[in-house]
């Protein structure tokens, strides 16, 4: 099969023009099927949910690649809108009032929260993780709930186009309790490292702190109010992501 230009490139898929108001999200070669197959299913179980987000219509094979067929949305990352205007205010506001709406949603038949983080905690050495029976045990304690989480929400998974924001990739949906998606907001946000070579270090980590205070302050809700929740998602990246070197943010510490 051919397609068309090229949207968007991700860690995990390019996305490609496809028929006429259509994208192709294409998997890399070797990315794992499941991977891909759960995705759709996510994307599936939120059709005509109250909040924008792309309709999913297939999935299909190019090339020994799997992919979804999505509908084609037009906008700006927020990413991409935050980097180019400066206006970290303007970004949280954004990103709490499209959260807000998909927070509104409960949801069957996507996964728990806990079984996510629980299996990621399981896959990690004790080397990374000395301590794993209390973070297991302050897990367990968690609430548990039927909350719509989108579970990467962040500005580069949120477009933007003449003030409307629409949320894309449904790979970690799942259900629980809300204050879990804002800590995991927090954390992509505030806590996932900025490369030691990478342009204006200081002012991208000032950026990510800050954005994160702000967003939280939009959510009203409090860093005490997150602060098991993010402990538990700061050890289960481990399993998660092995090779990312996570440190806590300076904007939370005591």
């Amino acid at each position: 099969m051919k397609y068309g230009e090229i949207i968007g490139e991700g860690q995990t898929a390019t996305v490609y023009a496809w028929e006429a108001g259509k994208v192709l999200k294409l998997y890399h070669q070797g990315y794992p099927e499941s991977a891909a197959q759960r995705e759709f299913q996510n994307a599936m179980a939120i059709q005509g949910y109250n909040f924008a987000h792309p309709k999913a219509h297939e999935l299909i094979y190019c090339d020994d690649r799997i992919g979804i067929v999505f509908d084609r949305v037009e906008g700006e990352s927020l990413l991409s809108w935050v980097f180019r205007t400066r206006d970290l205010q303007g970004c949280a506001a954004y990103m709490a009032n499209l959260h807000k709406k998909i927070l509104q949603n409960n949801v069957s038949g996507v996964e728990n929260y806990k079984a996510f983080l629980k299996s990621n905690l399981l896959k990690s050495s004790s080397e990374h993780i000395p301590d794993k029976a209390n973070v297991i045990r302050t897990l367990d304690k968690l609430k548990d709930g039927d909350t719509l989480c989108h579970g990467d929400f962040h500005p580069g998974n949120i477009l933007i186009s003449n003030g409307q924001t629409m949320v894309v990739d449904f790979m970690n949906l799942c259900h629980g309790d809300y204050l879990y998606d804002v800590a995991r907001t927090v954390f992509l946000v505030a806590y996932t490292p900025v490369p030691a070579v990478a342009e204006q270090r200081e002012t991208l980590l000032y950026f990510k702190n800050k954005l994160a205070e702000l967003y939280l302050i939009e959510m009203n809700v409090t860093r005490e109010m997150i602060q098991d929740y993010l402990a538990v998602i700061v050890a289960a990246r481990a399993g998660e992501c092995p090779d990312e070197e996570v440190k806590e943010s300076k904007a939370y510490d005591s």
